[in-house]
């Protein structure tokens, strides 16, 4: 199993491969700015599932983390970053975030809450929003992830600890 210190093929993780097809993306410039390791791995934006990235590289459902909208009763709503392989649970996000209940926001919603499209939708892309920002507590037995950039078919793999440091997301458990 793929530990998240090494790819599959056992060639040591680069500080940042630049790939002349994809545009820089603000998450990366953040992730430049704060001297984060952090590698760029661009796939065919008609794969829309963190499950879908898992198999196009070949690695295991749950280093691939999806970024969901989720809506509480009032206020703001939250970032959920759960690996594709997993289920968000609502109960559990409702218990691990103080509400009586919450839902997911509808794709419609989601893109118009954030300004990405759902399969881009990116906790380091919208820092700027003040998001409040949850991750589900398995993360955390993980060294790397991938994540959205903040464009569907662009993922960035990082450490977790440093997603969690930059995001500020709190490890609860929702699945």
């Amino acid at each position: 199993m793929w530990d998240g210190r090494e790819h599959p093929a056992n060639s040591p993780v680069p500080r940042h491969t630049p790939n002349t097809m994809t545009e820089k993306l603000n998450s990366m410039r953040l992730l430049e700015q704060k001297k984060v390791a952090f590698t760029v791995r661009d796939f065919p934006d008609t794969i829309h599932s963190a499950d879908g990235v898992a198999d196009h590289f070949g690695l295991p459902h749950e280093v691939v983390y999806k970024t969901l909208v989720v809506l509480p009763p009032k206020g703001k709503p939250m970032l959920i970053m759960v690996a594709g392989s997993r289920e968000l649970d609502l109960k559990k996000v409702a218990k691990a975030t103080g509400h009586k209940k919450v839902q997911m926001a509808s794709k419609k919603e989601a893109e118009s809450l954030t300004g990405l499209q759902t399969g881009g939708i990116s906790a380091l892309a919208l820092l700027h929003k003040s998001f409040t920002v949850y991750i589900d507590k398995p993360a955390l037995a993980l060294e790397n992830v991938l994540v959205s950039a903040g464009k569907r078919g662009v993922n960035l793999e990082l450490p977790v600890k440093d997603l969690i440091k930059i995001t500020k997301a709190k490890a609860v458990e929702v699945t």
